[in-house]
């Protein structure tokens, strides 16, 4: 066993000794360290090993060099003997390479030199050539400077696109051309920006050009109607029609079509045509449209200039404040608004895209819309019928004007017959400041006339005729006062100024002749027809002046045919043409006489109500005065001198008496009727607690004056006892009293023969208790005892019977 194991130990360190050998020194450890793994004292014997095994390589070694020690010791010495000889060699091999170049030197500098020399010439020629490709690239170049600086943009964007095609790709290896290709898109920016620049300026110019651009339009626009006014006039001399006006380089004809200038050989202007590009400089709006499109920019060039243009739109289309004050205000606005759509005219025409039929169409319409509305409201604040009579005009020019180029006017002028309908409000209230004139300083009395030229004059101003006046010698006077002529003056000149507004509106004359009658129907009916009824409600307006106002309505009215004649000679058209308007004036006057005729009346009972305040009954009067009272007599001699001024009505014809006849007829009765029911008011008033059959006495006096008046006839005409019909209920109250008659009263009560028809029970009781009241009152005063009397006793149970039955009778009325 022994044995066995230190065989195997033996091996094994031998393993690992032939491992040690052959394996690299930094793998010796894990081989090392498996020794001491093993067996204990097993390095040891290790140890022992391996210092065998380097005893053994030693002994290996040294026989190694003892057998090639002579081979070497030789070599040393064979050495040595060449060395000598080395040193020889390479002194001569030196002293051939100094020689050899101290001869080669000069050689070598001209090789040197023809080298240097080659070298130059190639790059010389390399130079050139590429010198000759890169001039044209910087005279370009330069050429692209010259003209950025002499601000020819277009040219030089064009410069650009050569360089960048043809010349800079044949030499772009060059860092110059880099640099160039590199500036190129930033001087193309530079251009951009200048040309905007330039278009702005553009902008701000034609917006400061716009109100001379429309001014010169519309001037010549204006020149073209006259013009053609002339023409149609002249139209047997033929067809032949100059053109008047032109911007844009296009003619404008008439018709509104357009001519070439080039027609020129049959025109003799006499003055200067000015053409929008005479005003305004066009081309950096040329330029820059060039340059964008150039660029491959073109649509934002042409979004950018319409979104300014309706911008610059809006500013012009917006009014002064105090722009209806003046119509230099309103020529202003209109004149900028022609100026900014004859430039907008003229770019449709001068480029190719950069505005549209559909884009101008856009902005007119857009503009149309404001005008008519700034127009609307600026022309309500306008009172002065001769500032809208201008605006009228102005608008009929600036339509005219816009016509011309191809825009749509039709809204404007249907806008002027809103602006007709304005301006026919500021005639009326114009016209009713000349009427009120006219009636203030009237003095309601006849017209003297003292000769045959002052009646001749007033004949010219105002159609007139009356046969027997004229029969009448000088002087003489005529019915109607002096307001008459001047009014129905005042009418025709009111229709002259409404026939200026139709002028040049392009209407029939039928439309015209309808236009002006309803502007008259309106002075007539409202205007005229207020004044007058506000005259006649004026306090100091008196009957007579309200009589002379009933002459005057009727003369008016009988003129108002004249008025419709002469209508028909101004427009030419007949007065049976079936739309023919007719004229209302005959309505207008009639209700005005009827107005004065009920101020007649009223003022009548009003006077009638002055004198009744002013009488002053003695209600406990024991017997009459005997006659009547002072101011019944009064108003008797009042109503019978104002009676007598209805002898002046109109009474010239039979239309004028009737007439004359039935307003003195309806006054008489309603003052007499008025006077009646005051009298009846008096005795049966409330505060009235007793009457005695003396005032009783004194009231019967008055009323049979009353009855004298009106059997009197103050007023022709009354069939029979008619006026006196109107105190009848006074007069039965009275005899009832007088006559004291209550049997009879009773016993015919309700029966259509009852002499007491007409008194009422509930009257009749009511001045009876008064009556009642004051006997009792009265006995009372005369004697103490004066109950005790029989007479008395009889008559106060009479009145109490009366009374009971009376009261029956009320009762029964009610029930």
């Amino acid at each position: 066993m022994a044995e066995n194991e230190t065989l195997e130990c033996i091996t094994e360190h031998e393993r690992i000794l032939q491992e040690i050998e052959s394996t690299d020194t930094a793998c010796v450890g894990p081989t090392l360290r498996s020794i001491y793994d093993d067996q204990p004292n097993a390095h040891k014997r290790f140890m022992e090993k391996l210092d065998a095994r380097i005893r053994n390589h030693d002994r290996e070694i040294e026989k190694m060099c003892n057998f090639h020690h002579q081979g070497f010791v030789d070599a040393i010495t064979e050495l040595l003997k060449v060395r000598a000889d080395a040193e020889k060699l390479m002194g001569q091999v030196t002293d051939t390479n100094r020689r050899l170049q101290e001869a080669g030197r000069e050689v070598t500098a001209q090789t040197e030199e023809v080298i240097r020399c080659r070298i130059q010439q190639r790059n010389m020629a390399t130079t050139v050539e590429k010198l000759q490709l890169c001039i044209p690239v910087l005279e370009m170049y330069s050429k692209l400077k010259e003209q950025l600086e002499s601000k020819r943009y277009y040219a030089a964007l064009k410069t650009m696109e050569q360089l960048e095609k043809v010349y800079i790709p044949r030499v772009s290896q060059y860092r110059f051309c880099q640099i160039m290709a590199e500036n190129l898109p930033r001087l193309r920016e530079e251009i951009k920006e200048i040309s905007m620049s330039d278009l702005k300026d553009f902008l701000e110019s034609i917006r400061k050009h716009s109100d001379k651009v429309g001014e010169t339009a519309m001037r010549q626009a204006q020149q073209h109607r006259t013009f053609n006014s002339a023409v149609a006039k002249q139209a047997s001399m033929g067809h032949y029609t100059k053109p008047v006006y032109s911007l844009n380089g296009r003619t404008h004809t008439p018709n509104g079509q357009l001519m070439d200038d080039d027609t020129g050989d049959e025109e003799e202007a006499d003055e200067e045509i000015l053409t929008a590009q005479d005003l305004v400089d066009f081309s950096p709006v040329y330029r820059c449209l060039h340059i964008y499109t150039v660029l491959g920019d073109r649509e934002t060039f042409e979004n950018y200039y319409r979104k300014q243009r309706k911008k610059q739109a809006r500013l012009v289309l917006q009014p002064q404040a105090n722009m209806h004050e003046t119509v230099e205000g309103y020529r202003k606005y209109f004149n900028q608004i022609v100026g900014f759509f004859v430039v907008e005219d003229h770019i449709l025409h001068a480029t190719r895209g950069l505005v549209t039929r559909a884009f101008t169409d856009e902005l007119w319409n857009m503009a149309l819309s404001k005008i008519i509305a700034v127009l609307r409201t600026h022309s309500s604040y306008c009172d002065d019928p001769d500032l809208v009579l201008e605006l009228k005009n102005l608008i009929v020019i600036f339509a005219d004007t816009l016509q011309g180029y191809g825009f749509p006017v039709n809204r404007l002028f249907d806008l002027l017959f809103e602006v007709r309908d304005q301006y026919n409000e500021t005639l009326l209230k114009k016209w009713a400041l000349v009427f009120r004139e006219i009636f203030e300083l009237d003095n309601y009395s006849p017209i003297p006339v003292d000769t045959e030229e002052e009646y001749k004059l007033v004949v010219s101003r105002f159609p007139f005729h009356d046969a027997e006046i004229e029969k009448q010698d000088f002087p003489k006077k005529l019915p109607m006062s002096q307001s008459v002529p001047q009014i129905y003056t005042q009418v025709k000149e009111f229709i002259y100024a409404s026939l200026k507004f139709s002028e040049s509106l392009h209407r029939s004359s039928t439309e015209i002749d309808d236009m002006l009658r309803k502007s008259t129907n309106l002075l007539l009916t409202r205007t005229l027809s207020s004044c007058l009824q506000n005259l006649i409600k004026k306090p100091h307006i008196g009957l007579t002046e309200l009589v002379q106002i009933i002459i005057n309505t009727t003369h008016l009215e009988q003129a108002c045919r004249y008025l419709e004649e002469f209508i028909t000679n101004i427009t030419n058209v007949s007065p049976e043409t079936v739309h023919t308007t007719r004229l209302y004036g005959l309505s207008t006057f009639k209700d005005a006489r009827h107005a004065a005729e009920g101020e007649i009346y009223t003022k009548l009972n009003q006077k009638i109500d002055e004198f009744i305040q002013l009488a002053d009954y003695e209600w406990g009067m024991a017997e009459s005065d005997g006659r009547a009272s002072g101011y019944l007599m009064d108003l008797i001699n009042f109503l019978r001198s104002t009676f007598q001024v209805f002898t002046h009505l109109p009474n010239n014809n039979n239309d004028h008496a009737s007439m004359s006849g039935k307003v003195a007829q309806t006054a008489c009765m309603s003052a007499c009727k008025h006077l009646s029911t005051s009298l009846m008011q008096m005795l049966l008033d409330t505060e009235l607690k007793q009457i005695s059959m003396g005032a009783i006495q004194q009231f019967n006096l008055d009323v049979i004056q009353c009855e004298l008046f009106a059997s009197s006839e103050p007023v022709p005409g009354f069939q029979g006892d008619t006026l006196q019909l109107a105190f009848i209920d006074l007069r039965q109250l009275l005899d009832l009293f007088m006559v004291w008659d209550w049997s009879t009263y009773l016993a015919d009560y309700g029966q259509p023969t009852s002499k007491y028809l007409r008194v009422n029970p509930a009257t009749a009781l009511a001045l009876l208790e008064k009556v009642y009241r004051g006997m009792k009152d009265t006995s009372k005063k005369n004697n103490i005892f004066s109950q005790f009397r029989k007479n008395d006793r009889d008559k106060q149970k009479l009145i109490e019977t009366v009374v009971k039955q009376l009261r029956s009778l009320v009762n029964g009325m009610s029930s």
